[in-house]
């Protein structure tokens, strides 16, 4: 069965779109589950993409928090990165220093971390895909942000797939 026939199945409301997302996974490349949480998180009918992001890093481990926030410092740059959300991050980087550790980003609530992507959309719109490139390699996390956005994910990646 091929990726068409699982989204076909996915949306076609066969079970819920959390219980197909590991066979999607499977099939997808990183770039299509990419494009299809990116949808997802530009969409009026989820959360705002801050909100999202937030929620996302609340249920990852220390090095999948540090690694969404490094995704956000290269793709605004560390200077603009840094002031971001009241100036949390550059805070937190020492002189020099361009990566957030793991350490340095468990120490991050959720909702500073919603604040700090709201402010890097307002920023550099690109950076919603880079983050969701970022999360689509860790589809286990994708499923704690919902039925509806993981059912629009699907939707797109299915539009991207008959396209192609």
């Amino acid at each position: 069965m091929g990726l068409l026939d699982i989204l076909q199945q996915a949306i076609g409301g066969n079970g819920s779109p959390e219980a197909h997302l590991d066979k999607v996974t499977q099939q997808a490349s990183t770039d299509e589950v990419g494009a299809g949480l990116a949808a997802a998180m530009r969409s009026d009918q989820t959360p705002p993409f801050g909100d999202m992001v937030g929620k996302l890093f609340g249920q990852s481990s220390p090095q999948q928090q540090a690694g969404v926030l490094n995704q956000i410092l290269a793709t605004l740059g560390p200077a603009a990165a840094s002031a971001l959300a009241g100036g949390v991050l550059g805070r937190m980087l020492q002189p020099g220093q361009t990566q957030v550790t793991p350490d340095q980003a468990s120490q991050l609530s959720p909702a500073q971390v919603t604040e700090i992507a709201a402010h890097a959309e307002q920023q550099h719109a690109g950076v919603i895909d880079e983050v969701s490139r970022f999360y689509a390699q860790h589809s286990g996390l994708i499923k704690t942000l919902g039925g509806a956005a993981i059912a629009i994910a699907l939707a797109k990646m299915k539009e991207n797939a008959t396209r192609g």
